[in-house]
């Protein structure tokens, strides 16, 4: 059976940034698109969901009317201790075993919605298998970014270009 892949499906500003220093996405909603951009078509594509707290908090933060990932398996990494909800289920402890433990159950992909930190973390340990970024017509000159600096270099292999109005979607995997 083939292992899952682990995805990071994220928009970016074209200098790298995922959000203002003030965590606002506000610059994305500008953007003129096309549909959602190809998220409902890759959402089905996965059933497995990480992200990290600060993440996680955002989402919270929005006042949705309930939880945008309801049907889906939530894990959300953090390092404090967390009640788990109906929702999500918080992990704290390690990555890799954890991601790996993922990988070689059946199902679907995962998806890495965000989290630099996280994100960093999970390069490091060589855990991402594929990723899709999609980039919009912005520069945002500074804010949070989507890649950290730091050690770790990723080869990649270009799968598919494609794009929604405004929006490039770039579909990369990882070289193992």
């Amino acid at each position: 059976m083939s292992k899952r892949n682990l995805v990071l499906f994220i928009a970016s500003s074209l200098d790298g940034y995922i959000a203002t220093k003030d965590e606002s996405l506000e610059w994305l909603f500008q953007v003129e698109g096309e549909g959602d951009n190809g998220f409902s078509e890759f959402y089905d594509t996965v059933d497995t969901i990480l992200m990290g707290k600060r993440t996680y908090d955002w989402v919270m933060n929005q006042d949705l009317e309930e939880f945008p990932y309801k049907n889906k398996e939530c894990y959300v990494f953090t390092r404090a201790a967390a009640e788990n909800t109906e929702d999500v289920k918080f992990v704290n402890g390690d990555v890799t075993h954890f991601v790996n433990k993922l990988k070689s159950q059946g199902g679907k992909n995962i998806w890495l919605v965000g989290g630099g930190e996280l994100l960093q973390a999970f390069i490091q340990e060589k855990l991402v298998d594929e990723l899709i970024i999609t980039v919009a017509p912005t520069i945002l000159g500074k804010g949070i970014p989507l890649f950290r600096e730091g050690d770790s270099q990723l080869n990649l292999s270009l799968k598919r270009i494609r794009n929604f109005n405004q929006f490039v979607e770039l579909h990369y995997e990882v070289k193992k």
